[in-house]
């Protein structure tokens, strides 16, 4: 399997010379409700801001060898070529041909003195080299517009390419610190097995003292159950999880990788103004700009096809009956030829050609349209899910940090005769509720980040950089 990075780098070889239709200036209905400020700068490699070096490691690992991500970068390699196939038309083409023939010929029936009644008969050998000119003078546009609409298509696979690799690394990112808040689940329902084991015991040696009733004793039972039912379940999450994870890399899954112990705190603050440059940064908005230009350009040579078509042809070479002459100039044949072609009547072919590069222009810009409102919605409410999981975790950090004081404040209470069995439980499960609503905030934190981070095609840094992107 050929790597992106040398797919990419035979892409800028065949296109070193391409050109393409100029970026597309589109007004859209709606403004955002921000400051136009200096774009922040992009970061490629956003990941590294979570700090954790497992991560790296594995992307490194995911961008490199994912198959999902080489098709890609094949369909840029594709699409280069047929912008190389698409401008070739604007050069002259030249071929070379080599000739050779012999043929015998007899001559029957004609009285041919001294032929003595047999059958006269004559050979001719025959050679030719030449090359041959043919050119079509692009005096109206259509050769070039064809080239730009291919050359748009292939900065618009170049895109794609981007925009699979920013959601592959946001995949990957995902899974890993989703498999990192399983594994902590999964110590969580470990903990809550041991505990309610224990709780078990106490119940059970105060039921044979006579300090409690048999009730206590099936409450205590069905909950050990239940927790361990939950660790069965956990376990298997765990290992979903950790195949999912293989799967992007392009293991096999076998659930073996070993995720980190705990998620990482998000400590980078989020800079302003960044709707308003979101148009910059988006990978799917600058492909579906690609593509409506291409169809513009598109439009543009359907309608010059409409137009006369002017060809030149030459050829120049020897020819002779030996072999030896063909390097002769004394044998050289040349001839020059220019033809005029103007479309009369194809059966309304040509126009229609017209009107349908015309309607796939309307749709790409209805795409683009379409693209751009959705890149606005999604960095507004990745943006706004920043401040409500913040709140929303700092609140269960607290709510947990109280409920294990409970907790272990109930379970001293119940041991003295204090509280009955059922406030003991009660505040126990609201202390591991509460701890496992506390890990999935965290992750919940942790992949709104990585959206943000989607929505804004990279990551960013505080600094503004003036520069182009």
């Amino acid at each position: 399997m050929r790597s992106p990075s040398k797919l990419l780098f035979s892409t800028l070889v065949l296109t070193a010379c391409a050109s393409a239709p100029p970026r597309k200036q589109v007004s859209l209905d709606f403004q955002p409700p921000v400051e136009q400020q200096a774009p922040a700068r992009i970061d490629s490699a956003w990941w590294r801001a979570f700090d954790d070096d497992g991560l790296n490691q594995i992307l490194s690992e995911a961008l490199s060898r994912n198959g999902d991500l080489a098709v890609a970068a094949a369909n840029i390699s594709a699409a280069a070529a047929q912008a190389k196939i698409a401008g070739a038309p604007l050069f002259p083409q030249l071929s070379g041909s080599l000739a050779g023939s012999k043929d015998k010929r007899n001559f029957i029936g004609f009285p041919i003195p001294g032929s003595s009644g047999n059958v006269l008969s004559t050979t001719t050998v025959s050679y030719g080299l030449s090359l041959n000119l043919s050119w079509e003078l692009d005096l109206w546009g259509r050769l070039s517009a064809e080239k730009a609409a291919a050359v748009a298509q292939m900065q618009a696979a170049q895109a794609d390419y981007v925009g699979a690799r920013l959601s592959l690394a946001a995949q990957v990112c995902k899974v890993w610190f989703a498999a990192t808040e399983s594994k902590r689940q999964l110590q969580l329902a470990q903990a809550t097995v041991e505990n309610w084991s224990l709780a078990q015991e106490r119940v059970v040696q105060r039921y044979q003292s006579g300090l409690t009733t048999s009730l206590d004793v099936r409450l205590s039972q069905s909950n050990l159950a239940r927790a361990q039912a939950d660790l069965s379940a956990r376990k298997f999450q765990y290992e979903r999880t950790l195949r999912q994870l293989e799967t992007l890399l392009w293991r096999y899954p076998a659930a073996e990788m070993a995720p980190r112990n705990d998620l990482p705190v998000i400590t980078t603050e989020i800079p302003e103004g960044l709707s308003a440059n979101l148009l910059n940064r988006r990978p799917d908005v600058a492909a579906a700009e690609r593509r409506l230009a291409a169809a513009g350009a598109s439009v543009s040579g359907a309608k010059r096809a409409l137009l006369p078509q002017i060809r030149l042809t030459g050829s120049s070479g020897t020819s002779s009956n030996a072999l030896s002459d063909l390097l002769n100039g004394d044998f050289s044949v040349w001839s020059i030829a220019g033809n005029l072609l103007q479309p009369i009547f194809q059966g309304g072919k040509l126009r229609a050609n017209v009107a349908l590069t015309q309607s796939r222009e309307a749709m790409a810009m209805m795409q683009y349209q379409s693209t751009a409102l959705q890149a606005f919605a999604e960095v507004e409410n990745a943006l706004s899910s920043q401040s409500h999981l913040q709140e929303q975790e700092r609140a269960l950090q607290v709510a947990a940090e109280q409920a294990l004081a409970a907790r272990q404040l109930a379970e001293t209470q119940y041991s003295s005769g204090l509280i009955d069995f059922i406030t003991m439980l009660e505040t126990q499960r609201a202390a591991f509720d509460t701890e496992r609503q506390l890990l999935n905030a965290k992750l919940q934190r942790l992949q709104a980040r990585i959206d943000l981070y989607l929505a804004l095609g990279g990551g960013f840094e505080v600094e503004n950089d003036k520069k182009a992107l």
